[in-house]
């Protein structure tokens, strides 16, 4: 075979990874022989026949690049895959049953969907040029539908589309003569084609059940793929890469081993640690020896990658974090002894997380599912997938985690988080144990248990302290301080805040919580201070330290100072109240009345309680001319609570409150 090579002249990975086989790829294509033989023989020699076998046992490698070069081509007319999944023609709106549309689709992609409007199976069929063989007969048509599970599930509101999509493959078994028909699909369905089978086989049938490599066939997958690369396996170097991929070892909660040795291997995590193997080897290596495969082919932390890969694409997919996910698989699907456990599919979430997670990690082969007494089972693809989820989750990766889960405001994932981190670390006193404390303390906060949240603040700033880990020491005394200032207690928070210079003193968030302190304890001067110590000290200005900075220059009477912090995108984009009505402020000061009366209507809402966005409307009000509504803004503006106004403000409001209506 003539190496395939890519632009550099070296040769191309032989290994698929992740994908299937395809019908190109079957001189790569080993293993699976006997089985290739076995279906596309019962394929040829009955009306229905149905390969069925878990997820990513390589169904779809098997039909493409394995049955279909196996077909003779002048004894029979083999149609293009087919794919059911009506989600392939929806986006369309082209009417019909979507299920017919989107095989008739697969069977005839160079055709618009346009071209099937009221077109049956039967006729697409009666369509199609009859082939015959050399003597003038016409040859067997095979029809084969990959994922055909996809017949047999989705939504109830397409029940009868599902059914008449079967009436209509039923009358094309019985009207075209000499077609026959292969069913490719997950093998917890197979109990939903078995009512089917008679009238789809028109009374002939088979079946075959495909299963894991045995060692075997996974040797031939390793080694032959490589001829005409260039490169080749020593004597002793593949089967060390199989017997890794098939040993697994359990480990129980109590950190006890044992080590099972399996007589088949997956494969889809053959191609993923070959593919891997592949490109990690240096270009100048020919011969792969034992030693290499020791060095390079790292079957855990191939397989570790592959996890975090899928994790990560379905976090991202289905918009949640990536730590939930692995926490839930850690929980769900591993027992304490180190075993897999299995959870059911309920109407809605299977063990909490929503089915199509499930499903997604199903499709990447995490996860495979079986059907038992019609209820819907999960479990982990492969035991030999244990190891790599645990080794998955680190401290450091719930850690990140559960940060992110803090931005997402998601309090109870990340508390839950933080709590995997201190089980996974090994000493409880470490750094982990500190900075789980810490989130333990933000969320406490966030649910406003103020007591447990400072309680907690207490404990993890005296494990940094005692590491001297001066980053973590000036975090908790920020979060701290900005605690006790959510409390009102303005000045045990500026205290608190200003002991973060000793332990870092160029912490920009630290400036920007003392300066909003200052500026509530009416110390506007003070505060714009460490704002503008924030602003310098970072490449990318705060979009807070910048809002608050425009406000307190508003009210200092600043008008054009002001503007120019608050006319940023940034901060335009993430306007407050408070934002709103210093900018009205500004323009009213610098007489651009009506942008500033529009402005000041945006800001106040019927039964507002912030004080310093009604004393800015009292003061918008009162350039306008408006001196009637000017005193009824601050008078609210003085009895607001939600918050009410620090002193230099409420100095401003009597002031403006004594002038006449």
């Amino acid at each position: 075979m003539t190496p395939v090579r890519r632009a550099d002249g070296r040769p191309s990975n032989p290994y698929v990874g992740m994908r299937p086989y395809y019908r190109d790829d079957h001189n790569l294509f080993y293993g699976r022989e006997s089985e290739a033989r076995e279906v596309a023989t019962m394929w040829q020699a009955t009306g229905l026949s149905v390969l069925y076998g878990a997820s990513g046992v390589g169904k779809t490698s098997l039909l493409h690049a394995g049955v279909l070069p196996r077909l003779d081509p002048e004894r029979a007319d083999a149609l293009p895959v087919g794919r059911v999944s009506p989600g392939r023609v929806l986006h369309a709106a082209q009417p019909g049953n979507p299920y017919v549309l989107a095989l008739l689709a697969s069977w005839a992609p160079d055709v618009p969907l346009s071209g099937f409007a009221g077109m049956t199976i039967s006729d697409f069929l009666s369509l199609r040029p009859e082939k015959v063989d050399r003597y003038g007969d016409p040859v067997l048509v095979l029809a084969a539908v990959d994922q055909a599970e996809e017949i047999f599930q989705g939504p109830t509101f397409r029940e009868n589309e599902r059914a008449e999509f079967l009436d209509q493959l039923a009358a094309a078994m019985r009207t075209h003569e000499g077609l026959h028909l292969l069913l490719a699909l997950r093998e917890e369905y197979l109990y939903a084609v078995l009512p089917h089978e008679q009238v789809l086989g028109q009374g002939t049938r088979s079946r075959l059940h495909l299963k894991p490599l045995s060692r075997e066939a996974a040797l031939q997958a390793v080694v032959n793929p490589l001829e005409g690369t260039g490169r080749s396996f020593v004597s002793g170097a593949a089967e060390l890469l199989v017997s890794d991929l098939s040993t697994v070892l359990f480990t129980n909660d109590d950190g006890v081993e044992t080590t099972l040795s399996l007589d088949s291997v997956e494969p889809v995590q053959l191609q993923v640690v070959c593919s891997a193997l592949w490109t990690s080897l240096p270009p100048e290596v020919v011969q792969i020896t034992p030693d290499h495969a020791r060095a390079y082919a790292d079957v855990d932390r191939f397989l570790v990658r592959f996890c975090k890969t899928v994790i990560d694409e379905v976090a991202e997919e289905h918009r949640v974090l990536a730590g939930e996910i692995l926490l839930w698989l850690r929980n769900t699907f591993i027992t304490e002894h180190g075993t897999r456990s299995t959870a059911y599919e309920g109407l809605r979430e299977t063990a909490g997380m929503p089915n199509s997670i499930a499903r997604a990690l199903e499709d990447r082969h995490v996860l495979r599912a079986e059907h038992r007494l019609g209820i819907r089972w999960y479990e982990l693809q492969h035991d030999r997938l244990i190891g790599p989820i645990k080794q998955h989750e680190t401290p450091t990766v719930y850690l990140r985690e559960a940060r992110d889960a803090l931005e997402r405001e998601s309090w109870l994932t990340a508390r839950a988080l933080a709590g995997e981190a201190i089980r996974v670390a090994s000493d409880q006193g470490s750094w982990i144990h500190a900075e789980a404390t810490e989130i333990y303390g933000a969320v406490a906060a966030a649910q406003g248990d103020v007591e447990a949240a400072h309680a907690h603040f207490d404990k993890a700033l005296e494990m940094f302290a005692v590491r001297q880990q001066f980053g973590g020491v000036a975090r908790v005394l920020t979060a701290d301080g900005k605690l006790l200032l959510a409390q009102g207690k303005v000045e045990a928070a500026i205290e608190r805040l200003k002991t973060v210079q000793a332990w870092e003193s160029n912490n920009v968030q630290a400036k920007l919580a003392l300066g909003e302190a200052l500026w509530a304890a009416g110390q506007p001067g003070a505060a714009l201070s460490h704002l503008n110590g924030a602003l310098a000290l970072s490449d990318q200005p705060p979009v807070a330290a910048l809002a608050l900075r425009g406000e307190i220059l508003a009210d200092m009477g600043q008008a054009e100072a002001a503007l120019r912090d608050l006319d940023r995108t940034a901060v335009r984009r993430n306007q407050q109240p408070g934002t709103l009505a210093a900018r009205a402020l500004a323009l009213a000061l610098v007489r651009r009345f009506d942008a500033a009366e529009q402005e000041i209507l945006d800001a106040t809402a019927p039964g507002s309680a912030n004080g310093p966005v009604l004393h800015r409307a009292a003061r918008v009000y009162a350039l306008l001319g408006r001196s009637g509504i000017s005193h009824d803004y601050v008078t609210q503006a003085l009895q607001a609570t939600e918050p009410g106004l620090p002193s230099h403000l409420r100095e401003q409001a009597l002031l403006l409150a004594r002038e006449p209506a």
